[in-house]
C-alpha cells in the first residue's frame, strides 16, 4: 500500500488553486464516511507515477493529513486539456463495511504456456477492465487470468475467474467473455500456378522488345524509303557531247 502526505488547504478559489499549483502541488477533496469533506493538497512529485498507472482509481492509499492516516481511494483525476498534467484529485475515505463499486483491470499471465498461442493464435482482449463491487476493505488490485492450457477457440467468460468472498461482477445477468484465443488473422494470398506466372512474365518481359523491333524496323524502312525517293526526284544530268580531235 502506498503511503502520502496532504496537507490542507484553508482556500478554494481559483486563484489559490492556481498558486498552489505552480508551487507543484495539486488540489484534491477527500470525501465519504461520517467525517466532513477535506479540502487539500498533495505533492505532485510524490503521486505523479501513481497517477500514470493503471491501477490508479482501484488502489487503496493510505493518506496522511495533520498526522492522522487513513484509507482511501482515488475516485476522479482532472487533467489540463493543454499540458495533460493532473490539476484536481477526488479522494473517498474507505468506510469497513460498506460495498463500493470499482473498475478493475485485468492481468493476463503464463503466455507461453498457451498451445493456442504457441501454435500462432491470437489472444483477443474483450474487457481490459471489468466493473466489480466488492467490500470497501477487500478491493482486489487486479483480476489474475491464467492462459495456461488454452487452445484456440477458447473463450474466457468470468465464471472461470476466481474472485474472493463477496466480491460480484456488477453484470448479474450473463457469464460475459473478457478475452478469446482466436484463430491467426493474417491471410496469405493464393499462389498463382507456374504456368501463369510464366505467362505472365512472358507478357509483361517480351511486349517492349517486340515493340521496340518493330520500331526499329519502320525507321529502317522509312529511311529505304526516304532513299528511293531522293533518287527518283534527282533530274539525270545531261550528257555532253564528247569533243571531237
Amino acid at each position: 500500500m502506498s503511503n502520502l502526505k496532504a496537507t490542507k488547504r484553508k482556500s478554494t478559489s481559483s486563484g489559490s488553486n492556481n498558486k498552489l499549483r505552480s508551487e507543484g502541488l495539486i488540489p484534491a477533496i477527500l470525501y465519504g464516511g461520517k467525517d466532513a469533506n477535506q479540502n487539500i493538497c498533495i505533492n505532485k512529485k510524490e503521486i505523479k507515477n501513481l497517477i500514470n498507472s493503471e491501477t490508479f482509481l482501484s488502489k487503496v492509499l493510505e493518506l496522511e493529513i495533520d498526522g492522522k492516516k487513513e484509507k482511501v481511494i482515488p475516485r476522479d483525476v482532472a487533467f489540463n486539456v493543454v499540458s495533460e498534467e493532473p490539476i484536481h484529485i477526488d479522494f473517498m475515505r474507505i468506510v469497513v463495511g460498506k460495498n463500493i463499486i470499482l473498475e478493475i483491470p485485468v492481468k493476463f499471465i503464463n503466455h507461453p504456456d498457451s498451445p493456442g498461442l504457441k501454435r500462432g493464435g491470437v489472444l483477443n482482449i474483450v474487457r481490459r477492465k471489468v466493473e466489480l463491487k466488492c467490500p470497501a476493505e477487500k478491493i482486489p488490485n487486479e483480476i489474475i487470468i491464467d492462459l495456461t492450457g488454452t487452445d484456440i477457440g477458447t473463450s474466457i467468460k468470468i465464471s472461470s475467474v476466481k474472485l474472493d468472498e463477496n466480491v460480484t461482477p456488477t453484470i448479474t445477468d450473463r457469464d460475459f467473455v473478457i478475452a478469446t484465443v482466436a484463430s491467426p488473422t493474417v491471410i496469405k494470398e493464393p499462389e498463382k500456378p507456374a504456368e501463369e506466372e510464366a505467362a505472365a512474365e512472358g507478357a509483361e518481359g517480351e511486349a517492349p522488345v517486340e515493340g521496340a523491333e518493330a520500331a526499329a524496323k519502320d525507321a529502317e524502312g522509312s529511311k529505304k524509303d526516304d532513299k528511293s525517293k531522293e533518287g527518283a526526284d534527282k533530274k539525270p544530268e545531261d550528257k555532253k557531247p564528247a569533243e571531237k580531235k
